[in-house]
């Protein structure tokens, strides 16, 4: 028996013909900047279809749910729908994340969902200002995320981090560095994906997918005295030119800059259009798409994120 953290799982999925991962994007938009308070709202349909096969009854918990800072912008009910129907039990974690758990009875067990989001439909959020916050000055709560964690070892890659970043200029400039370092020198593969590998290990190999890309950017953020979260949500190709590889959950980070969160993604290193957060936390532990306590076989994911017409 085992316990399984499945965002490695989904990074491995994407290589086989076996299974089939639903994605679209909308016709790419112009660069132009958009006049102060222009919004151009969009829709995009979220959705999985999720299978797992036991043995035996196994306990799962699940983070699948939009994530409660993007509840208001929901219009259809975001709900977790297994076949065949058991009890799931919603709650919230210590991260502040929407989670379910349940008990999956032996055989195959099926999870769905269908719902409809409301979105800017402008890229993620920029402030060339933004400047760093003095530790002292930090809110408690944001105290953790300057620590090491699972996948983030600081202690061991501060020394790294001050050599190649001591001369950024501070605040967002600094962050962009650490993202620019990461997106040039690590080369990402789906055949790289390793449930194992740490930050250290990202900056040592120099191969990766999206989560080990964004466990860099974190650790070096980190050891910068910057706190840097974990991020898992929807993110489709809605405004770029489509990827010859699959999309699904994706994986991206949040800097604490100017006393609030700020969206990085060291993976794609561009400002997005329709990323939707399902989870947050000190790294990919934290934000495991499903987590099963007992032996479960993954045999379906299939993932929607459509920009669709608004009516």
């Amino acid at each position: 028996w085992c316990r399984i953290c499945d965002p490695v799982q989904q990074e491995k999925i994407c290589q086989s013909d076996q299974f089939s991962v639903i994605l679209s994007a909308s016709q790419p938009r112009s660069s132009r900047p958009l006049a102060r308070g222009t919004l151009i709202p969009m829709l995009i349909r979220l959705g999985y279809d999720i299978q797992f096969e036991t043995v035996g009854e196994v306990p799962i918990v699940t983070l699948l749910n939009v994530h409660p800072s993007r509840r208001k912008d929901l219009r259809e009910p975001d709900e977790l729908h297994t076949d065949p129907l058991v009890n799931v039990e919603n709650y919230e974690d210590s991260f502040g994340n929407h989670g379910c758990r349940l008990v999956a009875p032996p055989g195959k067990i099926r999870f769905q969902n269908s719902t409809l989001i409301e979105d800017s439909g402008q890229p993620d959020l920029v402030d060339l200002d933004a400047a760093e916050v003095p530790v002292d000055r930090l809110p408690l709560n944001v105290l953790p995320y300057l620590m090491s964690s699972r996948y983030c070892e600081v202690d061991l890659l501060s020394n790294t981090a001050v050599e190649l970043f001591c001369n950024a200029p501070k605040g967002w400039n600094r962050v962009q560095a650490v993202c620019d370092w990461v997106y040039q020198k690590v080369s990402f593969g789906y055949e790289f994906a390793n449930p194992i590998r740490t930050a250290l290990g990202v900056y040592t190999e120099r191969v990766g997918v999206c989560r080990d890309f964004q466990h860099l950017a974190i650790t070096f953020c980190r050891a910068l005295n910057i706190p840097a979260r974990y991020a898992t949500g929807y993110l489709g190709d809605i405004g770029v030119i489509v990827a010859p590889s699959p999309m699904d959950f994706s994986a991206w980070f949040e800097v604490y800059l100017g006393n609030r969160w700020w969206t990085f993604d060291a993976r794609h290193n561009v400002r997005r259009i329709g990323r939707v957060v399902v989870a947050t936390g000190r790294d990919a532990t934290d934000c495991a798409i499903t987590t099963s306590f007992g032996k479960a076989r993954l045999i379906c994911f299939q993932v929607v994120t459509d920009a669709v017409q608004k009516s």
